[in-house]
């Protein structure tokens, strides 16, 4: 099925006439990861794209989880941060 996705975004890539920026954003995809498609389509190699990568452990699934969570309470952080300094220096 997933072949069957990435062949079809190709297709779409090679018949609208859109450059390969524009038919990226109408399929809301990374451009790198179109052009890596229609490369693998033009060299017959498409249904092959994707077959080496091994599957998420259990733990580099919860090690992104977290990464994320991280990334997020950073923001909060220095949003608080922000919020404090100008509460100080309104309140003087």
């Amino acid at each position: 099925m997933a072949r069957n996705f990435a062949s079809n975004r190709s297709s779409f890539f090679k018949e609208s006439g859109l450059t390969l920026v524009e038919a990226a954003e109408r399929l809301s995809l990374p451009k790198g990861t179109l052009k890596n498609w229609v490369y693998a389509d033009r060299q017959g190699e498409l249904i092959t794209v994707g077959k080496k990568q091994n599957s998420l452990t259990e733990l580099e699934l919860e090690l992104s989880r977290i990464k994320r969570e991280l990334a997020e309470v950073k923001m909060e952080r220095d949003f608080i941060k922000k919020c404090a300094a100008y509460l100080a220096k309104v309140s003087r």
